[in-house]
């Protein structure tokens, strides 16, 4: 029987068309729970006064990571969307795809005294992470780092980042039987 996040995540963890599929932690109250609680674990004495996540997995992580550190949420939008008020914009370098993205946030729910961390799914070539980290920066605030379930980043990115903690790597995974 699985015991840690780590276990609990492989348990859940499918490949479904050659495409990573981690939506099932979400079904299991225990295993989100245990993934949330050790997303947060490396950053609990950091003293972080808001988490950010990427539209859309990152806002559920991200939202769950701010609530078991009773701080507050800020989203970060993909796309145009509607999302009100005066914005931090950039647009980040191609991803694993090689789409590039316009991610958006609220100038208003950062300020200068604020440590932030960027709780995502998975971080794979660090394009996302780099442009939030961009925006929280623009806001004056203090870039704390990434959690993130799976971490495959290679060293170059990761060390642009800072702190980059990962529940597993991409290497821990079963192989994709596409």
């Amino acid at each position: 029987m699985p015991t840690t996040a780590r276990d609990l995540t492989l348990e859940h963890f499918r490949w479904i068309g050659g495409h990573a599929d981690v939506w099932a932690i979400f079904r299991d109250a225990k295993t989100l729970a245990a993934i949330v609680a050790a997303l947060v674990e490396p950053f609990r004495d950091e003293r972080i006064t808001a988490v950010c996540g990427i539209e859309s997995r990152g806002f559920l992580l991200g939202g769950a990571v701010a609530v078991e550190l009773g701080v507050g949420f800020v989203p970060v939008r993909k796309g145009e969307g509607v999302f009100p008020g005066d914005k931090v914009a950039r647009q980040s370098p191609p991803d694993y795809r090689r789409l590039r993205h316009t991610l958006r946030l609220q100038r208003s729910s950062l300020g200068s005294g604020d440590r932030v961390l960027l709780v995502d799914d998975w971080i794979e070539t660090g394009s996302q992470a780099a442009a939030v980290r961009s925006m929280v920066e623009e806001c004056g605030s203090t870039w704390m780092g990434c959690s993130v379930i799976v971490d495959q980043l290679t060293d170059v990115p990761k060390n642009a980042l800072g702190t980059v903690r990962g529940l597993l790597t991409a290497q821990d995974l079963p192989p994709c039987e596409s």
